[in-house]
């Protein structure tokens, strides 16, 4: 989800963090519709073979397409964040999201302490963002990765927001952890807990596939950590870790809420 900013990387973060060239930025010609999209590729290539992408990566973005249904799901991401925290848990299905986390917390407890005694964040916050984002991994998107993140980075609308992240999707690609036809959600996040490509590269743990729950859980920890997550401190003193996964107040106050529920129990 960029629209919000998940994980928020701006553009000189992001250029940093990502390993891009010195004043890499998004290619010059965006577009509104599909009309420029493969022009927009071919300069597109250019921009990623000199931030290093290699073969396999550049293969993908030539058979990438438009992403109409992306696109369709951008235009309206605003209204999925509107309301009340209340209304949102609800259409969220807040209380199930509770239901099966402390479930799963009991069953799993082993890969919860490990984690906890890792990177220092507990399992209701793992499980609140895990429940939110995939419904524990049952919904993870059927969307085509490369070409949703691609098309966002053409798009007019936040092409320098996404650049970053469609160059790391290209050297995903290269590696191995994605491939030209990998789905995933329609902004392109990945695996269970919906990671965008540039946060895989950057605060990926071990094989990096975020397709597998062990991998993403400790990722998604690592995430937190990484963005300032205080160990043992309250769900209120660590809002500032939550709003770098997302930065919608609603989204922010559900997970502390549900996260609390869950560690309570």
């Amino acid at each position: 989800m960029a629209f919000f900013a998940k994980g928020r990387i701006f553009v000189a973060a992001a250029v940093a963090a990502l390993g891009l060239a010195t004043g890499a930025q998004a290619a010059g010609s965006c577009g509104n519709n599909g009309a420029g999209f493969d022009a927009w590729k071919q300069e597109f290539a250019a921009e990623a073979r000199a931030n290093g992408v290699g073969q396999r990566g550049l293969s993908a973005l030539a058979g990438a397409t438009y992403a109409t249904r992306t696109i369709a799901a951008d235009r309206a991401i605003h209204k999925a964040f509107s309301g009340s925290v209340e209304a949102f848990m609800k259409r969220r299905g807040g209380a199930a999201i509770i239901s099966k986390g402390r479930a799963l917390k009991k069953s799993n407890a082993a890969m919860f302490d490990r984690i906890e005694q890792t990177y220092g964040v507990p399992p209701g916050v793992l499980l609140a963002i895990w429940g939110m984002e995939t419904g524990f991994g049952a919904s993870m998107g059927n969307q085509n990765t490369v070409s949703a993140i691609l098309t966002l980075a053409y798009d007019c609308r936040r092409p320098d927001y996404f650049t970053p992240h469609a160059i790391a999707a290209l050297k995903l690609v290269d590696r191995g952890a994605l491939s030209a036809s990998s789905v995933g959600a329609m902004h392109g996040e990945i695996g269970h807990t919906q990671f965008l490509p540039g946060n895989v590269l950057k605060y990926g743990v071990g094989s990096g596939n975020l397709r597998d729950r062990n991998t993403a859980l400790a990722s998604t920890a690592n995430f937190l950590k990484g963005h300032g997550w205080q160990a043992g401190a309250s769900y209120e003193a660590n809002m500032s870790a939550i709003a770098g996964w997302n930065s919608a107040s609603v989204y922010q106050q559900a997970i502390a809420r549900i996260a609390e529920e869950i560690d309570g129990n």
